[in-house]
């Protein structure tokens, strides 16, 4: 079936408004953590006493779910984009409150709500709507400065980490901070408060060290790592050494049946074995594309809420794959983080495919640029009276 630039439905529209690189690169991505899901998921649901596909069959329903979520919210509208992230975060800060009184207790952690027989984490929904909310709220705060929309930012950001700290969830708590603190950079908003947020980071790690048991054992185990004490680092990195450029073979590895986390927090290293490092680079440059293809996008974008979001969405995508990559080689500690699309987890995935479609409704090209917000920062009457008039209007300029 054919689309013609005639019709005026929503499915024309959005055909020919849509970024089909973006749209192409992401289903890529999707289909490959389908196929590398087999490489880590079976052993773990064995191990488990459970089917040997049902982790695989879990990821196949969850990624279906996601692709239709992604597509869905690509259709809507900017503005309708900022509700959707309204009512998006506003359900999830009512999640998060919840797992604080009416969850389990999974490793000292209260993360996840059973619903429908699926163990959802809200703190994964909360970050793309977090994200939206902070970008108009920054742009409003270089067009209005009487507004205090960046007092408002700073209250939901340090809102969101209490919430987290609470479960506890330090590294989601850090990775929206880190967030927060680049929007406020990429908004243009004063270097000094970029220095203090410097400052709070340092020593809200510093904190976290002293508080968090488990963070202080990651932290050293880290530092100070041996082969007992750090085995699934080490074994992570010596998958690396194990697979060569071109790997062991698809069901060949063996490092797989060391992780309890295998298809998760460390699926990237049985990647390394069995596919080898060649995979490994390919998955990554994927990655950097998409990251960098939406980034380039925003720079085309006349709305500074707009591109603010963009970027942020961007820059969320790309940095929680590249914590995953950096402690399954070793450059991190321990996180938690799973690797987008890729490690099998309902939550991550569904996450992900809602901001992943809501980068996709935002760069969207608007065929009528006169919806905008054309000015970034509006010109007064004096720089306006300045401008010489266009030709053919049967006016000239005062001398």
């Amino acid at each position: 079936m054919r689309v013609s630039r005639a019709d005026r439905s929503r499915l024309s529209e959005w055909w020919f408004t849509v970024d089909h690189v973006l749209i192409v690169a992401i289903i890529v991505l999707m289909f490959s953590g389908l196929i590398l899901s087999l490489a880590a998921s079976p052993s773990v649901a064995l191990k488990k006493g459970l089917p040997t596909f049902f982790f695989f069959e879990r990821h196949v329903i969850f990624t279906a779910t996601g692709f239709c979520v992604m597509i869905f919210l690509s259709f809507l509208t900017p503005s309708w984009a900022r509700r959707t992230a309204v009512l998006l975060f506003a359900a999830s800060l009512a999640a998060l409150i919840w797992v604080l009184f009416d969850s389990q207790v999974i490793n000292g952690a209260r993360r996840w709500l059973l619903v429908g027989g699926f163990s959802l984490q809200p703190s994964e929904f909360a970050k793309p709507g977090f994200i939206v909310i902070v970008a108009w709220l920054f742009a409003e705060a270089r067009r209005r400065p009487d507004m205090p929309a960046l007092l408002f930012a700073t209250l939901l950001c340090a809102f969101v980490c209490t919430l987290l700290v609470l479960q506890p969830d330090v590294g989601q708590t850090a990775l929206v901070a880190v967030l927060w603190g680049i929007m406020y950079l990429l908004a243009g908003l004063p270097m000094a408060g970029a220095t203090i947020l410097v400052g709070l980071g340092i020593v809200g790690i510093f904190i976290a060290y002293l508080v968090f048991p488990h963070v202080q054992d990651r932290i050293d185990r880290f530092l100070h790592a041996s082969h007992e004490a750090n085995s699934q680092i080490s074994r992570a990195t010596e998958s690396f050494t194990q697979g060569g450029f071109l790997g062991r073979g698809p069901g060949e590895g063996t490092i797989k049946t060391h992780f309890p986390d295998a298809h998760t927090d460390f699926i990237f290293s049985v990647i390394a074995e069995e596919y080898g490092a060649i995979a490994c680079l390919g998955l990554a440059a994927l990655f950097a594309f998409i990251v960098l293809k939406a980034l380039i996008s925003a720079t085309r974008e006349p709305r500074p809420a707009n591109r603010i979001a963009i970027q942020g969405l961007a820059i969320m995508f790309g940095l929680q794959a590249l914590i995953n990559m950096g402690v399954n080689v070793g450059l991190l500690p321990a996180t938690g983080m799973t690797l987008p699309f890729i490690s099998t987890g309902g939550s991550s995935i569904l996450a992900i495919s809602i901001a992943l479609g809501m980068l996709l409704a935002l760069t969207r090209r608007r065929a009528d640029p006169a919806s905008y917000e054309t000015a970034e920062f509006p010109q007064t009457d004096q720089a306006w009276a300045r401008q010489p008039l266009s030709a053919g209007t049967g006016r000239t300029d005062a001398k």
